[in-house]
């Protein structure tokens, strides 16, 4: 089988790569491109751990073709931070947010992509935005709490 070239845009850099018509986005990204900040948990995208954004979009990266990238914007947990952490991963960090790491990555992304949209979410919001990513350790309300904190630090403070 031919492989397909693919010319795509990965954490606002130019991307190529060669795939198969049948490979997901998580194994070239974790394959070929080197970036393994996704996750595979479940690989029928019903635990959120290798979740990306698509065009701005939160996708599952394990049910998206790598074909389908092409001429596309593809964000990763690993473009999440600049030169410094996101404010969402320092206050992880800080309110220990996390404990196995193997959701960490794909809630970071549900929760930017939340803020993006909604930087002043309820908690039912925040939860049901989060309800995509499974998480076996943590019992969600760290996570919660700080995905909450921070977007009130983003606003400055204010709720």
């Amino acid at each position: 089988m031919a492989k397909l070239h693919v010319s795509t845009t990965i954490n606002g850099e130019p991307q190529e790569f060669l795939c198969d018509a049948d490979q997901s986005m998580l194994d070239v990204l974790r394959g070929p491109l080197g970036l393994t900040g996704s996750k595979e948990g479940c690989g029928s995208g019903d635990c959120g751990a290798c979740s990306i954004t698509l065009d701005g979009r939160l996708v599952c990266s394990c049910l998206m073709l790598a074909a389908e990238a092409e001429g596309r914007q593809i964000g990763t947990i690993e473009g999440m931070a600049g030169e410094e952490l996101h404010p969402l991963q320092t206050k992880f960090l800080e309110m220990a947010a996390l404990q196995c790491g193997i959701c960490t990555p794909g809630v970071l992304m549900a929760a930017k992509s939340l803020l993006e949209r909604n930087p002043d979410p309820t908690e039912h919001e925040v939860r049901f935005w989060l309800a995509g990513n499974l998480c076996r350790c943590t019992g969600y309300d760290k996570i919660v709490r700080a995905v909450m904190e921070t977007a009130a630090d983003m606003r400055g403070g204010a709720r």
